[in-house]
């Protein structure tokens, strides 16, 4: 098949990206700035554009049989008015171009993966949110809401639409594993907050494995949480993390009032976070090599170069 990745130069596009082409499958990818990135991957072919606005790169991506869309202004800082804004419109001008470009394969077998987040579901405290359940109503979740509608959109085209909820991601070369790494080597990684937030999280080689999974299986849609069946709190993380790389904290956990008035709103979210679990994936018979966050961290640790146990 003949892939078109947005942001096929990021963190999780280069590692979709490998695989594909691993797979005997041909990729390109459309990047804003893409000598402002590392080189991509053998055998991907790039396009230098802004996908949220029109352009000659959608008339290439018309010539895919399927598109990955991962665009989007990262959410990892303070949330003012115009960075919220900036979060939200990438999101939605990206995918609206992604969809009428999609026009032009009307009635032609097309695939589109559709990137969202655990957080279309807001706060739920303990309880386990499964894809049916509801949106929720904080900023987050209105922009997935928001953002999937979007995707879903080109199912009019006869597309089949598969919208990808992610939790976060851990990988060796880049994400959030990287920062934390990072801080928690630095003997300043202590749980946020009371530390009893959910943390919903995947494995990148369990995600890559969930795409072809999901690519190979032309008769399920819809979205889908793309997170470990084994979620877990902020503390079992961060004793996890700490023990993966033979560290112990210097610094007391943070507390939550400061986190709030360093990052406002985003702080907010830092200490709420959800419980997601892949239901639709486990019914539709997938299964994950990685479960356990301990062992998980291990082995990311462990092969990043870190020995395992390892300062």
């Amino acid at each position: 098949m003949k892939f078109f990745i947005t942001g096929g130069l990021g963190f999780v596009g280069r590692k979709l990206s490998e695989i594909l082409v691993r797979e005997r499958h041909q990729v390109t990818v459309v990047e804003r700035n893409p000598g402002g990135k590392p080189p991509p991957p053998p055998g991907v072919s790039v396009i230098a554009a802004d996908a949220s606005r029109s352009g000659s790169w959608q008339d290439i991506l018309a010539q895919h049989d399927a598109v990955i869309n991962l665009a989007g202004v990262s959410i990892f800082t303070r949330w003012s008015k115009s960075k919220k804004d900036e979060i939200y419109n990438s999101r939605i001008l990206i995918t609206r171009n992604v969809v009428d470009a999609l026009k032009a394969r009307k009635n032609k077998k097309t695939l589109f993966f559709s990137t969202s987040a655990v957080g279309y579901y807001g706060f739920h405290g303990d309880e386990a949110m499964t894809e049916s359940s509801p949106s929720g109503d904080d900023f987050l979740a209105r922009v997935c809401r928001d953002w999937e509608a979007e995707a879903m959109a080109a199912e009019s085209y006869g597309v089949r639409v598969v919208i990808t909820r992610f939790g976060v991601v851990l990988g060796r070369n880049g994400g959030a594993l990287d920062v934390l790494s990072g801080i928690f080597r630095l003997r300043l990684g202590n749980r946020l907050g009371s530390g009893s937030q959910w943390f919903s999280w995947i494995h990148e080689d369990d995600l890559a494995s969930l795409f072809l999974f999901l690519i190979n299986n032309g008769n399920i849609s819809g979205p889908f949480n793309c997170t470990s069946p084994g979620p877990v709190t902020n503390s079992v993380l961060t004793r996890a993390l700490n023990k993966a790389l033979g560290t112990i904290p210097l610094v007391p956990p943070a507390p939550g009032f400061l986190m709030k008035l360093a990052l406002g709103e985003f702080g907010d979210f830092l200490l709420k976070g959800q419980k997601a679990v892949p239901q639709r994936l486990i019914e539709a018979g997938f299964g994950f090599t990685h479960t356990d966050i301990r062992k998980a961290l291990a082995d990311l640790c462990r092969k990043g170069g870190q020995p395992e146990g390892g300062s």
